[in-house]
């Protein structure tokens, strides 16, 4: 199973006020960054637009404008919520949506990362994928006190390679944790339960499995604690730049983001995560791929208006605001016209980041939306079933399970 979803699929990454540092500045009540209630307001928005998902980003340090280093800023947001806890809250409150959390794979134990996601995935009753993360600022560690990491420097940061080489050796024990998260979800077959009153016979012991799992960063026995989640395995995504997480997302991903800044970009991105495919023998006739662009995006209706307000947002910060990813200022439809050019490379979808929060996620639901779904481009409704079924990625099959 390798099709495309036949429309264009959407999410969004949801941060702090927005991408922009100065988004803040701009709202109302910067404090509600803090409560419920304001990501449930954000997620409910982004669920009215029929969007795939939602992305919660989250880090074991406060954010800082040095992606390898702390700083000592207070002019720009600091702090969050944890994310899975976040997202476990907003399951009951949304129906459709998926809910992806961001989670530290370098300083967590993989068992409770497993357990933490499952449940997840029964609490929004298929509707759950995360996206494992490295450690990347040596800084982290200090927080848990039990290893050191790779510190990166100034040099290292001209070149997405020179990054992925200093921390090749997280990726590596990334791809065990991955791998353990997989083999605990499927160490509870799917009718493992069996709940009958009359005999007293709770559980199918045979049906519970050891994964005996013996690596080079840690061994778990199993098996998990919770039972085997809705989508069988929810939904894995990760972010790639360079050589090494490319070949992280074709082992052990079912959703790459990526970063071309053009049409030209996209090609050569898509070639680079088909090669990491073919070094590490995935067969994706089984085992779908599926890769979203990501963009930042400042939204207006009229035309000079995004521009404008990222001005004001650069000059409230000090600095022009950059990113990894492209930035988009400008229309809806102008956005729509990028989104189906690109696509029409080859990509299944698109992550947007809004850089100013509510403004420019009202923007994408409300104009976006509707100018992809004038172009036949986007869905009118959500489709039952799960978040895998949403994305056309299949159910796995449990590696333990007797075949049929």
């Amino acid at each position: 199973m390798n099709d495309r979803p036949p429309h264009l699929s959407l999410a969004v990454a949801l941060d702090g006020a927005g991408w922009h540092p100065a988004a803040w500045r701009l709202q109302d009540a910067p404090g509600d960054l803090f409560t419920a209630a304001y990501w449930a307001d954000l997620v409910a928005e982004a669920e009215r637009g029929l969007l795939d998902f939602v992305t919660l980003e989250d880090a074991l340090g406060p954010q800082s404008a040095a992606p390898h280093r702390p700083d000592d800023r207070t002019d720009q947001v600091r702090g969050g919520l944890d994310a899975v806890l976040l997202a476990a809250f907003l399951a009951p409150l949304t129906r459709r949506i998926g809910l992806v959390p961001t989670v530290d794979v370098t300083h967590t134990e993989p068992f409770h990362v497993a357990v933490g996601i499952a449940t997840l995935d029964h609490a929004s009753k298929g509707r759950a994928g995360w996206r494992p993360r490295i450690a990347a600022r040596a800084a982290d560690a200090a927080h848990f006190g039990r290893r050191t990491t790779p510190e990166l420097t100034d040099d290292d940061l001209r070149d997405p390679e020179l990054i992925a080489a200093r921390l090749r050796p997280l990726f590596a024990e990334a791809d065990d944790v991955v791998e353990v998260a997989r083999r605990l979800w499927d160490s509870w077959e799917d009718d493992a339960e069996i709940r009958d009153t009359d005999t007293g016979r709770f559980l199918d012991g045979a049906k519970l499995h050891h994964i005996d799992f013996e690596g080079a960063h840690f061994s778990v026995k199993g098996p998990s604690i919770t039972p085997r989640p809705p989508q069988g395995h929810p939904v894995v995504a990760s972010l790639a730049h360079a050589s090494t997480p490319y070949e992280f997302a074709a082992r052990g991903s079912d959703v790459v983001f990526v970063t071309p800044a053009d049409r030209a970009g996209v090609e050569a991105v898509l070639a680079r995560v088909d090669a990491a495919v073919e070094r590490v023998g995935r067969d994706v006739r089984d085992r779908p791929l599926r890769t979203f662009a990501e963009v930042v995006v400042f939204l207006d209706g009229e035309p000079g208006a995004a521009a404008r307000r990222r001005e004001r947002l650069d000059a409230l910060d000090g600095a022009e605001y950059a990113s990894d990813a492209l930035i988009f200022t400008g229309t809806p439809g102008g956005l729509a016209d990028l989104l189906l050019e690109w696509r029409a490379a080859g990509l299944d979808g698109f992550r947007l980041r809004p850089g100013a929060l509510p403004h420019d996620l009202t923007a994408i639901t409300r104009a976006l939306v509707p100018e992809l779904r004038r172009r036949g481009a986007f869905r009118t409704a959500y489709a039952p079933g799960t978040l895998r079924d949403r994305l056309h990625l299949p159910h796995p099959r449990n590696r333990y399970a007797p075949a049929d």
